[in-house]
């Protein structure tokens, strides 16, 4: 194939920078699924932990609460915890989104160079 002004240099560069992006989500996403958060409400009466992707793994509702038999005060409770979960897990996957993309980026350096920049 003719090279046309680097063209070819450019996108081998391109497809393996995607190429690492994506073994880079791969390895984000197995990292999320090994940290846990949780989420409480009622001073921890009503607990639930999720993985940082956002997949519930564990409901916990304490006897005493369960023995109120309020089903509202507790599908309330539960929504609070599930929201304090699911937040937590939001913001650290921004965090190693954020990382990742910031490594990714200042690897892109070099591209400017190949237009004579």
């Amino acid at each position: 194939m003719i090279s046309y002004f680097g063209l070819n240099k450019l996108e081998d560069t391109m497809f393996d920078k995607l190429f690492q992006a994506q073994q880079k989500a791969q390895e984000i996403k197995a990292r999320l699924d090994n940290i846990s958060v949780s989420g409480e409400a009622e001073g921890g009466k009503v607990r639930v932990i999720a993985t940082a992707n956002k997949e519930i793994k564990e409901v916990s509702i304490s006897d005493e609460l369960f023995a109120e038999g309020d089903k509202e005060q507790i599908e309330d409770l539960l929504m609070v915890a599930l929201n304090k979960a699911l937040a937590q897990a939001e913001n650290v996957s921004q965090t190693e989104m954020a990382a990742a993309s910031q490594d990714m980026l200042s690897g892109l350096g070099g591209l400017g160079n190949l237009f004579g920049k």
